[in-house]
């Protein structure tokens, strides 16, 4: 994965984020919205043409990221956990 600021201004954030595609970005864009978000979307124009833009609208959009980011991590961490505790009791 790479990503590279497109755009930055006061309230408004814009990735490319190369290398990733729905599944990564609509975690994050999920967990945006739960950080309060104001607008939390991406966009890829061509699957195969065209790197996803992720775009979070915020008062502190950097905040926002990292709040999703890290609420991502726990979330899968918790999975790891709760799966591994069912599959020993199967």
């Amino acid at each position: 994965m790479k990503l590279e600021i497109e755009s930055q201004e006061t309230g408004k954030i814009e990735l490319l984020v190369e290398g990733e595609d729905h599944t990564l970005l609509s975690i994050i864009k999920e967990n945006a919205w739960k950080k309060g978000a104001d607008q939390a979307s991406y966009i890829i124009k061509h699957p195969y043409l065209s790197e996803p833009k992720l775009i979070i609208r915020a008062k502190n959009p950097k905040k926002i990221l990292t709040d999703a980011a890290q609420l991502a991590m726990d979330d899968s961490k918790e999975f790891g956990i709760v799966f591994s505790r069912e599959i020993k009791g199967k």
